[in-house]
């Protein structure tokens, strides 16, 4: 379970190092192993932390023989851990949609790829328009890979950690029930066949998506599983395709054709589960810090506002009380079935 680099990611300078510098004790001897096992060396001419995302990880870009790769070290699992992540993350490098590895040791949680030179995606050639159909395009080539294995049905994802934010005392009684109605309606009528779910990311947001200067690349596959196609359009729809032109142009490349009433009927059900999904990712995380008292307000900034506050220090980039406030702006996107802030904004 992952949300990018939200509310504040933030990469520091290089500097030289070794694994014992920069690593948890527990950590450094799998790290000597992945760097013997990757590059015949255990040391390294220089290393950047990447900080920024929610799900534990530690990554560093790490420069050996004058090139540079990135060494990603997970966290301790979630419960709704994803066993099948580095199985993923194989079949889409060999596919050329994630970059190449290097090493991977499943037991000890270590991968080392290659490292993607990213340039903003706004600068993608051709415009707004040719980057949204480029994204299509990266999903229809994802969806046509070797699939994934399996892992759990994505509404019975969003539903178990929905019951957690209900368990955490967030809120106060009472009011979060609109929302536990309304993801109990659209589960009555969501209807999809696991044997038509496809490889997915599960978690294509923007700060996953890189652009080299040449292509798109996805990263971040701790997500990565069978699910539903429309899971990972819905996502780039919501975050990168934000105005009916540019939702046309992806849906369209993505499909091959114009999509029909079913289907975007089913794609308004699913957008409306990835929106809560990410409202949970945000108050779990905010979680970790006790209240005072449990919420009873859920009025939310709109997108002007939370950015104003950001910049006036009013809400601290990464800070609990931030990643609330978007979990609440998240939850009014899911109720008013209205497009949510977007992940580019909360970076």
């Amino acid at each position: 379970m992952r949300a990018g680099c939200l509310a504040g990611c933030a990469t520091n300078t290089a500097m030289a190092a070794t694994p014992s510098d920069v690593y948890a004790p527990e950590e450094r001897e799998a790290v000597r192993s992945a760097l013997h096992a990757a590059f015949g060396v255990t040391q390294i001419d220089a290393i950047t932390p990447i900080m920024g995302g929610a799900s534990g990880a530690s990554t560093f870009a790490i420069e050996v023989r004058g090139r540079r790769y990135l060494l990603r070290l997970e966290g301790p699992p979630s419960p709704l851990r994803n066993p099948h992540q580095y199985v993923s993350m194989r079949i889409a490098a060999e596919a050329g949609i994630a970059p190449a590895i290097r090493y991977i040791d499943e037991a000890e949680r270590i991968a080392v790829i290659d490292f993607i030179e990213a340039q903003p995606l706004v600068t993608y050639p051709g415009g707004s328009i040719v980057l949204a159909q480029a994204l299509g395009e990266l999903l229809k080539r994802l969806q046509g890979t070797t699939p994934f294995p399996r892992f759990s049905e994505y509404p019975d994802i969003v539903g178990r950690l929905w019951a957690y934010v209900c368990r955490t005392r967030l809120f106060a009684d009472g009011v979060l029930d609109a929302h536990t109605e309304r993801l109990a309606r659209i589960r009555e009528k969501y209807v999809w066949h696991a044997e038509d779910s496809v490889s997915s990311h599960n978690d294509a947001i923007p700060s996953n998506i890189l652009f080299d200067g040449k292509r798109l690349w996805l990263i971040d596959w701790e997500s990565a599983y069978r699910n539903d196609p429309l899971v990972d359009v819905a996502t780039m729809l919501d975050n990168l395709a934000s105005t009916p032109e540019l939702e046309r142009a992806l849906l369209r490349r993505w499909l091959g054709r114009e999509p029909d009433e079913d289907l975007r009927t089913r794609l308004g059900l699913v957008r409306a589960l990835t929106r809560l999904y990410y409202a949970g990712v945000f108050l779990s995380a905010s979680a970790i810090t006790s209240r005072t008292a449990p919420d009873d307000d859920l009025s939310a900034p709109n997108l002007s506002e939370f950015r104003l506050a950001i910049r006036a220090g009013n809400l601290k980039p990464g800070a609990p009380e931030t990643k609330h406030t978007l979990g609440k702006m998240f939850l009014a996107s899911f109720l008013a079935n209205a497009p949510p802030p977007g992940f580019d904004a909360a970076v």
